[in-house]
């Protein structure tokens, strides 16, 4: 019996759905996933808001859009199963001009055709029924929208990969990679500094913030390029928690890349606040005083950077006055929810988001995967790829991994 080996880079939540896919649909395969951390989830899956999006905005009949829908049933099954959390408390989408209310029947269009159930049109008294300390025009709400643990998630994942003889292997980065005529060679570290080198049939790289550099290793372009975003989070102080039942999220931009500030109620009880958007100075950077400077001089040649820095230099100074500032995040704030004041404000964990940027300047906003022989590369998994995670793992498993 030929027995497949597959290696999956990176240990958040995509690279470990795909591994427990593989361990459950093809029992003869020897899954081993490399995360360069001393833990799972330790990057965008762990810095993430919680939310298990219903599938609002998406363009229909998108790949973003079909394994949303089809990630958002296999999650809320999957954590039943493993008892983890999932609540279902709802989101409003808050207008507060007439422009924002315009905007709404195209969400509530691309809503009902992705299939959201229980999607309602509201009024202002309407969405103080819901949100009683909102204030707003109108409103959208999606009561199915939930809110979970990924972290959790991740590691139910990592535990039963185990289970079913794979392995999660940590401490274990990437050094080299390459591929000959049987397969791939992988080269990492380990925890004393030794370098192994590994072979693998086929290797699925799910590198999130370093899926460009992973695959130019294994000899692939480079672009699209990552682009590293720093989301900075606050959370409400305890005594005003009363203050969102659930999701509140302003309506989205269309001109502009980034969503805003939002409020996020998390499952362990916390209301967060966040994230803005603001160019990170690393890959890794959670803190404004993180500086790498070869993230810096990758970001900086990017081919489209500066293209997409001349179109959106104006959101841009504003994210960064948002950041700078807990008076000015309070008041963005404040355009959902008035009596939110920067008092009630406290600094929370930020995030990284790494973005996918084209040589045109275009940030890429679907799923992208491409296949170069032997090695499968994961080029962008946006938001909502943590709520799609389960539904990606089957797509790269049915579609890419097993397809060829």
């Amino acid at each position: 019996m030929n027995i497949e080996r597959i290696g999956i880079i990176g240990g958040g939540i995509i690279g470990l759905a795909l591994a427990r896919w593989i361990t459950l649909n093809r029992p003869g395969a020897r899954v081993t996933v490399l995360e360069k951390e001393d833990a799972v989830a330790r990057h965008q899956t762990g810095h993430n808001s919680g939310v298990v999006h219903a599938g609002l905005y998406y363009r229909p009949g998108s790949l973003k859009a079909v394994l949303c829908r089809r990630g958002t049933g296999l999650l809320r099954d999957y954590c039943a199963e493993r008892g983890l959390p999932f609540d279902q408390v709802g989101k409003v989408l808050v207008a507060r001009t007439g422009e924002d209310a315009a905007r709404l029947d195209d969400i509530e269009r691309r809503a009902r055709e992705n299939g959201v159930p229980g999607v309602a049109r509201l009024g202002p008294e309407g969405l103080r029924e819901i949100e009683p300390h909102v204030r707003g025009v109108a409103g959208l709400h999606s009561p199915t929208t939930a809110i979970t643990d990924y972290i959790a998630v991740a590691e139910a994942l990592a535990d039963d990969v185990r289970r079913a003889g794979g392995r999660v292997l940590l401490g274990a980065p990437v050094i080299a990679l390459r591929q000959g005529a049987g397969g791939a060679e992988v080269l990492t570290g380990d925890p004393r500094g030794e370098r192994v080198k590994r072979s693998f049939d086929t290797v699925v790289i799910c590198g999130g913030l370093h899926s460009d550099r992973l695959a130019r290793m294994a000899g692939a372009s480079r672009e699209p390029r990552i682009v590293p975003f720093r989301g900075q989070y606050h959370e409400l102080a305890p005594e005003s928690r009363h203050l969102v039942r659930g999701l509140i999220y302003p309506v989205p931009d269309p001109r502009y890349p980034f969503l805003g500030v939002h409020l996020t109620r998390h499952v362990h009880g916390e209301v967060m606040a966040g994230p803005n958007a603001i160019l990170a100075t690393a890959r890794e950077g959670y803190r404004m005083r993180d500086v790498r400077l070869r993230d810096v001089a990758d970001t900086l040649a990017a081919p489209g950077f500066w293209r997409l820095a001349r179109r959106h230099w104006t959101v841009g100074a504003r994210e960064m006055a948002v950041s700078a500032s807990a008076a000015v995040f309070a008041r963005e704030a404040r355009r959902l929810v008035p009596a939110i004041t920067a008092a009630d404000l406290r600094p929370a964990e930020a995030g990284v988001r790494a973005q996918a940027l084209t040589r045109r300047g275009d940030l890429l906003d679907d799923f992208a995967v491409d296949t170069h022989d032997r090695i499968v590369c994961v080029r962008n998994a946006p938001s909502p790829a943590a709520t799609s995670s389960l539904a990606i793992a089957e797509y790269l498993g049915e579609k890419v991994v097993f397809a060829r």
